[in-house]
């Protein structure tokens, strides 16, 4: 017999069915859609873990990350998956949660399940994991529950007066029950829906460096100046001075505005302006590398405005995340504005998506893209915890549109929005003469949070910088027992948001 433990690949799909409808032959609906493993093995390949016997799968082990604080102890199977969707994954969390474990039922006197448990145990010491944490289904208490309350079958399932093939394994794998978790997977009727919350620490863990620690976190809004730079070293030592002064208040983001680099356009004011803005591209990797090395140096995850990019032969207003870890990622302008398509030809990006950081899940849409609720609302049910909204506005009405969206969008969404943009006059470059901005930091309005749902804002164009903290702790909170439950109370049975591509 031989005997193989190995990382789950979506060719195995079909076996994994098989071996599932066996494991759980009196539950409808039990096995997962290919969408389903195709997502776990794309976003988190290490945690979707199988067992073969004779080359035949018959035992697997599921799991994602998360940042256990966003959901604490009290959840449900929905709320820690995202609907099944695993938008609650994330790379930079702190618990790998198990989703799935299953043994196909010839094979149960192997002790593969046990070898499954081991290898969830290596991998949340070799990731660096605070622990295991599982939701653990007591599938025989239905033949107990007219004369045991939950809390008393767990009892006696632990003083062995019990058997429970769920629970019991958990406890000989060394977890520890939490707490009991009623309402916890819908339609389980032999559990009658409850749950054991179980959790395995792992003693080697230690705090990882700038992780999310009590759910506070700081951002830095750049309000900037734009003046004219004699080359782009003057620009890089603007720059720095701002990263060096947001980072000194150990600040978790610093952001700044939308098209922030144009100044250095004036070099090529006599040319037509979709060639200028072409030319400024050319810089683009360039300044990317230098403001990349600025966020591992000074310790503080960069949001760089946005600059112009080329890519075969298109024009795009495209915005950096910088991670202090050295992790790059980028986003692309949705909605282009009737200037931006009339003086510089520039075309819209067709990709939205959140951003997995050291603090949790961000989002980054520029300007004129969040007077677009549509966008937001997406980027939310992926997870997202913050909004960056980088701008470049040259009136107040124009400002005042994109201030008004971004705080009706912290509202919609339960989530925090931060709005930045540039402020002054720029009279040595075509259409981008004069600026119009005030920073804020825009919350929920609920009793948690500011009376007016704004956290923070800078003086009216005025460079200046604006430093606040964000408790990602009180969106939970506001999630589960706010006055009122928006993301809860769509009716998404009668409307619906959906990404096409």
């Amino acid at each position: 017999m031989q005997v193989d433990i190995r990382k789950l690949s979506l060719d195995d799909y079909d076996e994994l069915v098989e071996s599932m409808q066996e494991a759980y032959p009196d539950i409808e609906d039990n096995t997962w859609a290919k969408r389903n493993i195709q997502k776990l093995t794309s976003i988190f390949p290490e945690g979707q873990i199988c067992i073969t016997v004779n080359g035949k799968l018959v035992a697997a082990a599921l799991s994602i990350i998360v940042q256990y604080e966003l959901f604490g102890d009290n959840h449900t199977y929905e709320e820690i998956t995202g609907k099944e969707t695993f938008n609650t994954h994330s790379n930079n969390g702190n618990v790998l949660y198990g989703i799935e474990v299953f043994v196909h039922p010839e094979y149960r006197s192997l002790r593969l399940g046990r070898r499954l448990y081991d290898a969830r145990k290596e991998l949340c010491e070799i990731l660096n994991l605070k622990s295991i944490v599982i939701g653990g289904r007591i599938p025989n208490y239905h033949a107990h529950s007219a004369e045991l309350s939950p809390r008393q079958y767990i009892t006696k399932v632990r003083k062995k007066e019990i058997y429970d093939p769920v629970l019991t394994f958990q406890l000989s794998n060394n977890f520890l029950p939490i707490k009991i978790l009623k309402g916890y997977l819908a339609g389980d009727v032999e559990s009658e829906e409850y749950a054991v919350l179980l959790q395995w620490n792992n003693i080697y863990y230690t705090q990882k460096k700038n992780t999310m620690k009590d759910a506070v976190i700081r951002l830095g809004l750049v309000q900037w100046q734009m003046r004219p730079f004699k080359d782009l070293q003057e620009f890089y030592q603007q720059v720095e001075f701002f990263v060096d002064a947001i980072s000194d208040y150990e600040s978790d983001f610093c952001v700044f505005p939308e098209f922030f680099n144009t100044p250095l356009l004036a070099a090529y004011n006599h040319l037509h302006e979709r060639e200028a803005m072409q030319e400024l591209a050319k810089m683009t990797d360039e300044i990317v590398n230098k403001i990349a090395e600025f966020a591992v140096s000074y310790n503080v995850n960069i949001v760089a405005g946005s600059m112009p990019v080329v890519e075969d032969g298109n024009l795009y207003n495209s915005s950096f995340l910088l991670h202090r870890d050295g992790k790059r990622d980028s986003f692309r302008k949705i909605h282009i504005t009737p200037n931006e398509r009339k003086y510089y030809g520039m075309k819209g990006g067709d990709e939205l998506k959140v951003f997995d950081t050291d603090c949790g899940k961000v989002g980054i849409l520029l300007c004129y893209d969040v007077e677009f609720p549509e966008l937001s609302r997406l980027l939310a049910d992926q997870g997202m915890k913050i909004l960056f909204v980088p701008s470049l506005t040259d009136t107040q009405n124009g400002y005042i549109r994109v201030r008004a969206c971004a705080a009706a969008r912290a509202i919609e969404n339960e989530c925090y929005v931060a709005i930045t943009g540039s402020v002054g006059n720029l009279p040595g470059v075509s259409n981008m003469d004069i600026q119009y901005s005030q920073a804020a930091v825009f919350t929920p309005s609920d009793f948690a949070f500011p009376s007016n749902a704004i956290k923070g804002e800078a003086t009216p164009n005025t460079e200046m910088t604006l430093i606040m903290d964000v408790d990602l702790n009180l969106l939970k909170d506001l999630h589960h027992n706010g006055s009122v439950q928006i993301l809860k109370d769509r009716r998404t049975d009668l409307y619906e948001v959906n990404l096409k591509r």
